[in-house]
């Protein structure tokens, strides 16, 4: 992956920052987005002190104009991306509710940031990827984009298709020298992933931590390297011939 640009977003915190670490110390190029200035400074701090390079990119994908804007800059200071990372998104722990209760706002909130942006995305930098014939798309799903969410519907039906995605743009693009796969991580601590727990304690009416040790077989939440591991392998040349698979990291919690 030496050279390579990378574009991560959602990269401030959890997942995407476990990725774009992971990412610079095989050797990529980290333009690295989300909303947080002070989360995204803290990120390029630590990889420019590994020797690492990146840039960042404050935005927010619930703006419909946020992706073209983000390709640009990349495009224009860069190159073309090469690999790109959606990872940023909207969990169900923001506003969950019954579905007879749902928030329109929040549905389409959610769908903007975890579907649209990831389309809108992909659409603006494949056509550099054909022209180079090589090029990495990762959509971070869920193990929630293949089975139910309780008081998520939002977040569910959008992983569910954010997988479809996946795999229409895995057959359109795979004799072009290009991979999509999207990883599908189960219950992962994360900020967001805590209030969630947090949520579904109350609900339930049990402790967090006993929760929280339910979450996997394993015992325990998974960790966002445990995750960022197998992006970087479907990153590089050695994986290309995975191509629209949607991955579980989930710890065995759900087995197809």
């Amino acid at each position: 992956m030496k050279n390579r640009i990378a574009l991560v977003t959602g990269a401030g915190r959890g997942i995407g920052r476990a990725i774009a670490l992971k990412f610079s110390h095989q050797g990529a190029r980290l333009a690295i987005t989300a909303r947080s200035q002070d989360q995204l400074s803290a990120l390029a701090q630590e990889i420019e002190s590994l020797g690492g390079e990146t840039m960042i990119i404050v935005d927010d994908l619930s703006d419909t104009s946020a992706p073209a804007r983000i390709v640009d800059q990349v495009t224009k200071d860069w190159g073309p991306v090469e690999i790109l990372v959606n990872n940023a998104g909207i969990g169900s722990s923001q506003n969950p509710k019954p579905l007879v209760d749902f928030s329109d706002d929040f549905w389409n909130l959610t769908m903007q940031v975890n579907l649209t942006a990831p389309y809108l995305l992909t659409k603006l930098i494949l056509p550099g990827m054909i022209q180079r014939h090589w090029g990495r798309i990762l959509n971070v799903a869920s193990i929630a984009g293949k089975v139910a969410g309780f008081h998520s519907a939002a977040y569910s039906a959008s992983k569910h298709a954010l997988i479809g995605l996946t795999k229409s743009t895995a057959t359109e693009v795979a004799s072009e020298g290009i991979t999509a796969n999207a990883i599908c991580p189960g219950v992962t601590r994360s900020e967001m992933n805590t209030l969630r727990l947090e949520y579904d304690a109350i609900r339930l009416g049990v402790s967090f931590e006993k929760l929280e040790e339910t979450a996997t077989p394993l015992g325990r939440r998974l960790e966002p390297d445990e995750v960022a591991t197998l992006a970087v392998y479907l990153a590089q040349d050695d994986a290309r011939g995975v191509n629209g698979q949607s991955i579980n990291v989930c710890g065995g919690a759900v087995l197809f």
